[in-house]
């Protein structure tokens, strides 16, 4: 059922960048999560969903922050409350392109 978590980060980043703030984030993720879970119908996710959730989502959160600080790894690493150098080692780890902006 990866197909459908996939869809659901994807539905989420669409959201985010057409700044859709329609509901608070811990809702927007509870109804997402609630979606998957019933895709399995009566059978359970496989084990792991606790990492594999974590890891859809921090790839997209970087993203958008980084585009939404235009590239400024300084001001991302503050929005996300996080150590630059914590940022950048999961920026090389997860093989994310950094937006570069010109003034």
């Amino acid at each position: 059922m990866r197909n459908h978590l996939e869809a659901a980060v994807e539905e989420a980043r669409e959201a985010a960048e057409h700044q859709r703030v329609e509901e608070p984030l811990a809702a927007a993720v509870e109804r997402l999560l609630r979606d998957y879970f019933e895709a399995h119908g009566d059978s359970l996710p496989a084990s792991g969903l606790h990492q594999r959730v974590l890891r859809e989502v921090e790839r997209p959160l970087l993203q958008l922050t980084l585009k939404a600080t235009r590239g400024n790894q300084l001001k991302a690493a503050q929005v996300l409350g996080l150590n630059r150098n914590t940022l950048r080692k999961k920026i090389r780890i997860l093989k994310i392109e950094v937006p570069r902006f010109v003034k």
